[in-house]
Formats: structure tokens, C-alpha cells, sequence
């Protein structure tokens, strides 16, 4: 039988509360609808695999249930609805991000269908990234298993074609870590980063994805397809002043030209060490290789890192991108990192692109580059040729 995540929705608002149910039963959602906030403890259960919440409540309040959720290590995603500002909302949704809670999106009211349909489909299912432990409850795999999976080869890149918004051709894919598990099914990044982070491999793991996608993107070329490649780099490799040397021979060694290969690193992870990483990254560009800053506008000192740091392209974070048809200061953010990418002579490019009509506003507001799920999922590598050939324009 096939799995069917399950959402709970807690809204004092029954009407509210209910429609939101309704919308992910027709979604394929085994789901609940709660009208007491003083009751969701005894109704949250760790296998629910998306709560929706509404922030403003009598008694308990959304906040208090966001603490509630980090205190006891919830898993769980989250999507938050209110009629609150959308100021006080953004507020709600980055204390949740704090707290280590995956917070999908956020809605105002009235609550579209469409909207929430969509936000829906990204949900992440819970189910894969747990093994039924002794009492029947789902786990999450081990820091053994996890450098095991790395030694056996299970840890693999996933790319997502990256589309020239112009012309609408394929000019480049990131490479997205995945756990290709023998039997947990495909594991997603998210589990992969805290586990490499919770054994201190977040440089080994940069290093074999880095390694995996050179090999990968040699294949592509000799079956006549080019392509620049955007690879995650964990901020501590920057430190490692050999790494200009060893991706130039790494380079060679697959006969890749330099400018095919894009180093992503998020702005606030570059703060720590700075003039090592100064000092790798300003050689790096010096041979060619493009640096993009990942995640843009979330860090504490974007402006700072852009003076200091050499860098190409510029990356708007997904948050502000999926929000900016429907909130005003996502929409100004956005405007206003394309404007201050190109007067930076930057690339920059938009991820989670979902719905035609994002794509159509970054199209006017001069945005060059977007990936997401309109475009394409991540895909294995030996996947891409054939969407290559198959892609023509968008629909």
C-alpha cells in the first residue's frame, strides 16, 4: 500500500480549520483538523508529516506551538497561516527556521486554494527518512550508517537544470546531494547535511559530491552536451589554502574547462576564518572558476560579503522567491537583489521557481537564470542528456 503523509491543521477558525483538511485529503493527505490549541499536544504525533497552523488563537498562540514543536526535536513540517501583517508573519516564520523547524510557507487569509495546493505538493514525506525502531516508532539513520553510505558509494549528486529565462535554454544544473539508501528509498539533502554536520564530515561530503559531478560532467560532454555545473561547498573547504591547486588538477585531470564549474557557498558560513577564505576564494576566480553566493539576503552581512568576496553570480533565496506573487516585501526583495546583482555585474538566478506565473514576474523584472520544480526535479545524472534533448520551451 502506497504511503499517504499525513497533516494536521490547527486553526481556532473551524470553517478555516476544515477547508484546509479538505484541501489535503484531495491532495492524497490522510489529514485531521484541530480547533483547540490547549489540545494539540495530545494530537500531535511525531509521524505527521506537515502541520498547518494559524498564529493567532485564544489561549495557547501559534508561537507557543512553534516552541512546543522545537522542544520536543519535531521533524515535522510546518506552514504557517495568519490575518496578522505580512511583517509579524515573516517574524513567525524565521523563529520557527531558528528553532530548526522546516517551515515550507506561509499564507495569509482568506487562504487560496491553489496556493495551498501548491505549497502542499513540496511537502517533504517523513517516511523515508526513518527505519521502524523496536516500539514501532520511525528513526533517523545513524552517524554509522550514514559513513558507511559514503564509503559504498550511496551518497550521490542529483541535478537540477538551471534555464536561461531569456531564451528558455538549459545554461547550467546544480548538483543537490542525495542518499540513494538500498532500502529507505532516496534520502533527502536536509537528512544528509545534519548528519554530516552531526559527525563533522560536512568537508568529506563536499569533496565526494565535487568529485562526482567533474566524472559526471566529463560523461556529459562526450555525449555532446555542455554544461556549467553549481556544486554546494561546505565554508570550512574555503579554509583549506591547497584547494585552488587541487580543483585545477582535478580540472585537468578531467579535461573540463575551468569556467564550466560554478563553487556555491552561503554568505553567513564565510564569516568564520575570513582571511583564509579570503584568500582561497580570490585565487579560485583568479583561475577561473566562478564563485556564487548562495541564499542571498538571508545571511547578517550580505552587503559586507559582496564588497569583500569575489563573486559571480548571486542566488535569490527560494523563501523570497515562492512568496513574491502573493507578499509585497518578498516582491521588493526580490526586485531589488536582480537590480543590485547587475549593478554588481552578476549573474543572478532565482531558485524555486513553482508556478508559470513566478516565472513570467522574474521574466519582467530582468531576472537571467531560475530552476525549480516548473522547470525540472533533480534528476541522476545519466538523466539530463535526455531532458536535454526533450526540453524545448516552457509550456
Amino acid at each position: 500500500m502506497a504511503y499517504r503523509k499525513r497533516l494536521l491543521v490547527l486553526d481556532d477558525e473551524r470553517d478555516i480549520a476544515e477547508f484546509v483538511r479538505d484541501v489535503a485529503i484531495e491532495s492524497g493527505y490522510d489529514a485531521l483538523a484541530s480547533n483547540s490549541s490547549a489540545a494539540f499536544p495530545s494530537v500531535y504525533s511525531s509521524d505527521i508529516d506537515v502541520v498547518v497552523l494559524d498564529l493567532m488563537m485564544p489561549g495557547t498562540d501559534g508561537i507557543e506551538i512553534i516552541r512546543f514543536l522545537a522542544e520536543c526535536g519535531s521533524n515535522t513540517s510546518v506552514i504557517l497561516i495568519s490575518g496578522y501583517n505580512a511583517g509579524v508573519l515573516h517574524s513567525a516564520q524565521e523563529l520557527a527556521s531558528e528553532h530548526g523547524l522546516h517551515v515550507i510557507g506561509s499564507l495569509t487569509k482568506p487562504i487560496r486554494y491553489e496556493e495551498l495546493e501548491q505549497l502542499l505538493a513540496t511537502v517533504p514525506a517523513l517516511l523515508p527518512m526513518r527505519r521502524l525502531s523496536d516500539t514501532g516508532r520511525l528513526e533517523k539513520p545513524g552517524i554509522d550508517e550514514f559513513i558507511a553510505a559514503i564509503d559504498n558509494g550511496e551518497i550521490v549528486p542529483y541535478f537540477q537544470p538551471q534555464l536561461d529565462i531569456a531564451s528558455q535554454t538549459l545554461i547550467g544544473v546544480e548538483a543537490l546531494v542525495r542518499w540513494e539508501h538500498p532500502y529507505r528509498g532516496l534520502l533527502p539533502a536536509g537528512l544528509i547535511l545534519e548528519l554530516a554536520h552531526e559527525a563533522d564530515l560536512l568537508v568529506e561530503l563536499s569533496t565526494c559530491v565535487l568529485n562526482q559531478s567533474l566524472t559526471q560532467c566529463r560523461k556529459w560532454l562526450e555525449e555532446g552536451l555542455k554544461t556549467l555545473v553549481s556544486i554546494n561547498m561546505s565554508a570550512d573547504i574555503f579554509k583549506d589554502l591547497g584547494l585552488p591547486t587541487m580543483l585545477e588538477e582535478q580540472l585537468q585531470m578531467h579535461r573540463l574547462d575551468p569556467g564550466q564549474i560554478t563553487l556555491e557557498v552561503t554568505e553567513s558560513a564565510l564569516m568564520q576564518e575570513l582571511v583564509k577564505s579570503l584568500d582561497t576564494l580570490t585565487r579560485l576566480r583568479m583561475k577561473g572558476i566562478a564563485l556564487s553566493i548562495d541564499d542571498f539576503g538571508t545571511g547578517y552581512s550580505s552587503l559586507v560579503q559582496l564588497h569583500r568576496i569575489p563573486f559571480s553570480e548571486m542566488k535569490i533565496d527560494r523563501s523570497f522567491v515562492v512568496n513574491a506573487l502573493t507578499d509585497e516585501e518578498a516582491l521588493a526583495i526580490v526586485k531589488i537583489t536582480i537590480m543590485l546583482g547587475h549593478e554588481l555585474g552578476m549573474k543572478v538566478i532565482a531558485e524555486g521557481i513553482e508556478n508559470r506565473q513566478t516565472w513570467d514576474l522574474l521574466a519582467t523584472l530582468g531576472c537571467d537564470a531560475a530552476q525549480g520544480y516548473f522547470i525540472a526535479k533533480p534528476m541522476p545524472g545519466d538523466a539530463l542528456s535526455a531532458w536535454a534533448q526533450s526540453h524545448r520551451t516552457l509550456h
